[in-house]
């Protein structure tokens, strides 16, 4: 136990874990819900995606500041803000009435996703900064704490998934929403009256142009993460699960239940794989041992082996006679695969836009980062829906393919800092 006030790394660093985690669980849970309740009123894949682009959209802008208010107000403040949206935005869904017309109600739950998207931002660039703030600067500290941090945060998230579809089928849709802005709501006030000292309260000569980065590791690695995450939700945000529930449901209220379980817990299993491979990465990738410069190249070596999930389950897809249980199992394998890989790759550049940032700007070169992470996934959920729309499945897994080869090429011009 330290002196009152004084900085206690640890206890800062768990705070803000736990409050990511409760943020995490709330952003799962609430994107499967919206997924599944707007298909069944009988959204096309297009439009499902539109209900996603404002959310994604909002992260593209609310990166980019969130790092100059997180410098200038705060790294606590950007975080409680967060929360406090999430909130809001949980509330604004549950007014959400059936009775209004399809296209007033896309634009509304667009606007909420929006809210949902700053709140969700404003949390993660505020936890991956402290990181960068509170780890230890021995050996592989960094990369162990950022992945823990990354790693169960996705795990929490995945749990989110399930929640959410387990919700949807019991409570419906208004009560579901309600009660998690009701818990958010108990664990912001717990955060608040405990959070301990440990980070910096901000500077008043902190410029919004300083968000703007002039470092090419940076810079390309903003650019790897970007179609890094645009490959992934090309397929995960609306070509799978409505894939799934086109051959899990049978139409029923019981068939409808079942499929939002088996797909809820499909996409739950695959984010927790996802941050149990996280976790572990500094471990598989040996980074304890291996100098940063061995590090830069594993970013570019593991995005060229992750291309070829995608590629290959593609082509099983286009040479398939349409769905089977063969197909299905081959698919849920194969996308399996890519989650391990894929956390990989996504806990490589976690930690090394922390390794390439400066101490007195990182909030900035974190924000500037996710927002190429919020690009990204903005790509990706556009093109879910027009790609499933054009050429189902199939279509979304190349363009995934695509997308990590541009991803591979712009790790490969990484350079040692």
């Amino acid at each position: 136990m330290t002196a009152t006030g004084a900085p206690r790394p640890l206890a800062a660093y768990i705070a803000v874990t736990a409050a990511y985690w409760a943020f995490m669980l709330s952003d799962g849970a609430l994107r499967m819900l919206v997924l599944l309740h707007f298909h069944i009123l009988g959204f096309s894949p297009v439009q499902l995606a539109y209900l996603f682009l404002l959310y994604e959209l909002a992260g593209v802008v609310t990166n980019l500041s969130a790092g100059w208010l997180a410098a200038r107000f705060g790294l606590t403040r950007t975080l409680y803000a967060g929360l406090t949206l999430q909130i809001f935005a949980l509330l604004a869904l549950a007014l959400l009435d059936p009775a209004w017309a399809v296209g007033f109600s896309v634009v509304y739950v667009m606007l909420v996703q929006g809210l949902s998207g700053v709140a969700k931002d404003l949390a993660k660039m505020s936890s991956k900064s402290a990181v960068k703030l509170l780890a230890p600067s021995e050996g592989d500290g960094l990369f162990r704490w950022v992945a823990a941090l990354t790693g169960s945060k996705n795990a929490v998230k995945g749990l989110g998934f399930l929640t959410g579809a387990a919700l949807l089928a019991t409570l419906g849709f208004v009560p579901a929403v309600l009660a998690m802005a009701v818990v958010l709501a108990v664990i912001l006030l717990a955060v608040l009256l405990r959070m301990p000292p440990g980070l910096p309260a901000g500077r008043k000569e902190a410029k919004f142009r300083e968000v703007i980065s002039t470092d090419a590791n940076i810079n390309r690695l903003s650019l790897a993460r970007v179609f890094l995450f645009g490959a992934r939700d090309v397929w995960f945000v609306v070509g799978i699960p409505v894939y799934f529930y086109a051959v899990l449901s049978d139409g029923t209220t019981d068939g409808n239940r079942t499929a939002f379980f088996l797909i809820g817990s499909f996409m739950a299993l695959w984010i927790i794989l996802y941050g149990a491979v996280q976790a572990l990465a500094p471990r598989i990738l040996q980074a304890a041992r291996r100098p940063a410069a061995k590090l830069i190249t594993a970013a570019r070596d593991w995005v060229v082996v992750l291309a070829l999930v995608p590629a290959v389950l593609a082509l099983a897809v286009w040479l398939s006679d349409g769905p089977s249980p063969w197909l299905t199992g081959v698919l849920v394998t194969g996308l399996l695969i890519f989650g391990a890989l894929f956390a990989v790759n996504s806990a490589l550049h976690s930690y090394l836009i922390l390794a390439f940032s400066q101490g007195n700007r990182v909030t900035m070169d974190v924000g500037f980062y996710y927002m190429a992470n919020a690009a990204g996934r903005l790509m990706g959920t556009l093109l879910s829906g027009v790609s499933y729309q054009m050429g189902g499945v199939a279509l979304c897994l190349a363009m995934a393919a695509i997308m990590l080869a541009i991803s591979g090429w712009a790790a490969a011009q990484l350079r040692p800092a």
